[in-house]
């Protein structure tokens, strides 16, 4: 089993690589999420082609400093895509969190409390550790667990508000949290020689950052039926002051309606914001935010955000 550890090792690091070389513009949970799976991964390499018992617990301890952080840096990512903000404190909190329970990994060879009793063995000429796990070994099973069920909430709740604008990417990060959730759960209860997991984590990957791309460039589009038309002022009553928007709109000779990102960056424009600001504010990037800005130049008949803003002050 050496062998398969060996190339699900070379493939996470390989990933990456790759990541690091073409985002340009990198999340940070998503990098995090890319080297907690390659430390998993080398890890479980390690651990394959270890020769003593001390040799497989370093390197069952490095698999597992991969695996406390990894549902971390995957809640992060989903909670980032779901559009929803967190705060340093609730970081710093999981983050503790995280330690604490890889603490408790690393009392593993020296107290009973995570495995009671801990041996090398081979089959197949790859090693493997055989245990017997210890009273506190459910610390990390539950901690897992409420990473999981943290995700699907954080998914479903998104959804409902309409967080997340398209099903499918509800739907395709739904499948990634159930989809390892049940290898983790079958393995438990299962005996394998190879740790499908790592197969898992990989594939989990690949696809929150497609997901993430594709949503870079997702229109979000109104959805229900359109507001009721406002009974016209009588008058008597004063008229309502035109929008800046509005204005830019009326005095623009556009020939093509805005969509609703366009229409969204515009009244971010008329508010002052820069790209920077207006990329963190809608979570896209800048490049996506640039291309948008140029479609919309063009919609107005302008060329500049200067001549926008003298159409604001007309």
């Amino acid at each position: 089993m050496t062998i398969p550890y060996a190339v699900t090792a070379a493939a996470a690091l390989i990933l990456l690589i790759l990541y690091c070389a073409v985002e340009r513009k990198k999340n940070q949970w998503m990098l995090l999420l890319y080297v907690s799976v390659a430390v998993v991964n080398a890890g479980y390499f390690l651990l394959s082609m270890s020769k003593t018992l001390e040799f497989a617990l370093l390197a069952n301890k490095i698999a597992y400093l991969g695996s406390v952080f990894l549902p971390l840096c995957m809640l992060m990512t989903i909670v980032r895509l779901c559009g929803f903000q967190y705060s340093r404190g609730m970081v710093w909190f999981l983050l503790g969190l995280g330690a604490a329970v890889f603490a408790l990994v690393c009392t593993t060879g020296y107290l009973p409390w995570y495995y009671e009793e801990v041996s090398l063995v081979f089959v197949d000429g790859s090693a493997k550790l055989d245990k017997v796990y210890g009273i506190l070994h459910p610390v990390y099973l539950i901690y897992l667990l409420a990473y999981f069920c943290a995700m699907i909430v954080t998914i479903v709740h998104s959804r409902k508000i309409g967080k997340v604008a398209s099903r499918k990417y509800a739907v395709l990060m739904t499948a990634i949290v159930l989809g390892n959730l049940s290898v983790w759960f079958v393995e438990k209860f299962i005996p394998w020689d190879f740790e499908f997991l790592s197969i898992s984590y990989l594939f989990s990957e690949v696809v929150l950052l497609s997901i993430q791309w594709m949503m870079q460039d997702y229109v979000r589009l109104d959805r229900g039926n359109p507001p009721a038309a406002e009974p016209e002022p009588v008058a008597e009553e004063p008229v309502a002051e035109e929008s800046p928007v509005e204005r830019v709109l009326r005095l623009s000779n556009l020939q093509e309606s805005l969509t609703p990102r366009e229409r969204e960056i515009l009244e971010l424009m008329a508010r002052g914001k820069k790209r920077k600001e207006i990329a963190e504010d809608l979570c896209l990037s800048e490049n996506t935010i640039k291309t948008h800005t140029r479609t919309l130049y063009s919609k107005l008949g302008i060329g500049s955000r200067e001549e926008l803003y003298a159409m604001l002050d007309h």
